[in-house]
């Protein structure tokens, strides 16, 4: 202050500028912080995720909005804070927003079945024993093609009537449902066409686990983290002379309720799970310990299929090869004959540029060749 003696130094921006911005760290970067995130990442500033303060700390020091922001700049300083947030800015986010509408109208259509049936538990015997009789489709369409008549004041008429609304909201749902599948579908197939090859792996879980990925898949940075972001990496539980490990109750939910999917219908229909299945079944494995390990190894082999995809999307000799064949290419190598070290790379995605396509189709043109010239033989 110059009124104290204290003069006010030449270089003023040395002494009011923060220093060079290395990292911003942001709350809620999914919710309330996604746009700011975005803006950031925009001007090419490294933007992380940071985490809710510590409640213990924050009854000691209170909470005020300078208080977080100063916790969150202390908590990238001090390398606490290392999540990457998604990037939300390509086809992994519309394949988000429209699960999000299929949400919503799967539990809305769940709803209004449930109040259908709920109300012909109490209806008119005539209505009863006409419409419980079929399957829960057939009663809907049934329901929704009625042609309700009488006066308001007639129990009958007004159930009826009610019961042809929700009928004609579940179908409505049940195309929005439709719609939005399309929509998944057509995403994957542009996209992520070989993750649907994988067994197990539907337009469900396909698209649910690229959600919990992201459309920046660099930030999971090893198949590890990819496991502990989809709850699926062992913990240990061991104590004294017991050692085992418990299945994971973090990470994202949603994906592992996917992976649980994948190894349901592996059990059911995969020979070689099945063999494994048996296999630890004799070693003294519970169920529990059998699917958390397959849950393990079908996280590894879709976090290879994700981070490793088909060269580009433009690239559509792969998909017309595999529409022509009307199979996978594993499946058309086996029937043609043996092709392993490529074949391994086509199914499990790492086609990187065209020449392993064109390898393949040259391949594949001298192995149908040989096949006309021993049958004209």
């Amino acid at each position: 202050m110059p009124g104290r003696g204290i003069g006010i130094p030449e270089d003023r921006e040395l002494h009011t500028s923060h220093g060079t911005v290395t990292a911003v760290g942001v709350e809620g970067t999914g919710s309330y912080g996604a746009e700011i995130a975005r803006i950031l990442r925009s001007e090419g500033l490294s933007v992380l995720e940071v985490n809710r303060p510590n409640r213990a700390a924050r009854r000691l020091k209170g909470k005020s909005d300078p208080l977080d922001a100063y916790q969150a700049a202390q908590s990238v300083l001090d390398g606490r804070t290392k999540s990457i947030p998604k990037a939300k800015d390509g086809p992994v986010e519309c394949l988000r927003i429209l699960r999000a509408g299929r949400t919503s109208a799967l539990k809305a259509r769940t709803a209004a079945i449930n109040q259908i049936k709920g109300l012909l538990v109490s209806a008119p015997d005539k209505l009863r024993a006409k419409y419980r009789g079929p399957g829960t489709s057939a009663m809907i369409m049934a329901l929704q093609r009625t042609r309700p008549s009488g006066h308001m004041a007639d129990p009958e008429y007004v159930c009826l009537l009610t019961l042809k609304a929700l009928a004609t909201r579940c179908m409505s749902l049940a195309a929005e449902i439709a719609a939005a599948d399309a929509a998944l579908q057509e995403i994957l197939d542009t996209y992520a066409p070989m993750l649907c090859d994988l067994p197990g792996v539907g337009t469900e879980v396909a698209s649910q686990l690229l959600v919990t990925v992201a459309d920046n898949p660099d930030r999971v940075e090893n198949e590890a983290q990819f496991a502990a972001l989809v709850g699926v990496a062992p913990i240990p539980a061991s104590s004294g002379k017991t050692t085992r490990h418990r299945l994971s109750r973090g990470g994202d939910r949603n994906a592992n309720h996917a992976l649980y999917q994948v190894v349901l219908v592996r059990m059911a229909s995969c020979q070689r799970t099945k063999d494994y299945v048996a296999k630890r079944t004799a070693a003294g494995k519970s169920k529990r310990e059998i699917m958390r390990c397959l849950k393990r190894y079908a996280a590894r082999e879709i976090y290879r299929q994700i981070t490793n995809p088909q060269a580009a999307p433009n690239n559509t000799d792969l998909r017309q090869m595999r529409t022509t064949l009307g199979c996978t290419i594993t499946t058309a190598a086996r029937e043609l004959g043996q092709w392993p070290s490529k074949i391994s790379l086509l199914e499990r995605g790492l086609l990187r540029n065209d020449a392993l396509a064109t390898s393949y189709r040259q391949w594949l043109s001298e192995q149908q060749l040989e096949s006309r010239l021993d049958h004209q033989r």
